[in-house]
């Protein structure tokens, strides 16, 4: 069994769930629509450039969480995915999860957006094992602060080999599929890296590197 690795904003989905529930906050009157469109914008410029402060995108994503429990913000999940989400899914996406299901390999999807956002997407893709960026909970609620290593550029690698460790893996005839340029520390650590509807320098780096570009649009 192989692991099969995907991202997900922009990979396995046709956009980015992270800024996608910013947008949704707005629509549901939650956050100021001027300061939180203009902040929410400006971070993932920045993470398309290459140079966001994973800390500092990290508590303005979990500050609206703040007091609240799963259980109290689910509703609201639930009506996120619908609107949102549900547009967003790929029929070339689940074929290839498909595929590798049937091959028998592990299904793994490793994100730099936070847990509370995508643990239930990547769910209703069929895939159960999730590394993201996750939040502090304490008594039972949302602190609105990030808490341990976040899945992002090098930390994704750090995450992984921490999962592969406990697990007694290896990434014998591994996958990662990506579209974005932050990725390169774990695409090169794979044997199968594949860029997917890929940014400028991903590409440029892929087909230099003679790696697959496709597309799943």
């Amino acid at each position: 069994m192989a692991l099969a690795i995907f991202d997900l904003d922009n990979t396995l989905l046709a956009g980015d769930s992270d800024h996608a529930w910013g947008e949704f906050l707005i629509t549901q009157g939650l956050v100021d629509p001027v300061e939180h469109k203009q902040q929410n914008d400006e971070f993932y410029r920045q993470y398309q450039q290459g140079g966001l402060d994973i800390i500092a995108y990290l508590r303005f994503a979990l500050r609206v969480l703040t007091g609240k429990s799963p259980a109290e913000l689910a509703p609201l999940h639930q009506r996120f995915m619908q609107d949102f989400i549900e547009p967003m899914k790929l029929a070339k996406a689940q074929a290839l999860i498909e595929k590798h299901r049937q091959a028998g390999d592990i299904l793994m999807v490793i994100t730099a957006t936070n847990r509370f956002v995508t643990e239930p997407i990547v769910k209703s893709l069929g895939i159960n094992l999730l590394l993201a960026c996750d939040a502090e909970i304490k008594d039972g609620k949302y602190t609105g602060e990030p808490c341990g290593l976040p899945t992002f550029q090098h930390g994704k690698v750090t995450r992984l080999n921490e999962w592969l460790a406990e697990n007694n893996e290896t990434l014998a005839g591994s996958y990662f599929y990506s579209d974005s340029h932050n990725d390169l520390p774990l695409l090169q650590q794979v044997e199968n890296p594949v860029a997917v509807d890929p940014d400028d320098t991903l590409r440029q780096f892929a087909e230099q590197a003679g790696w697959p570009v496709i597309s799943l649009r």
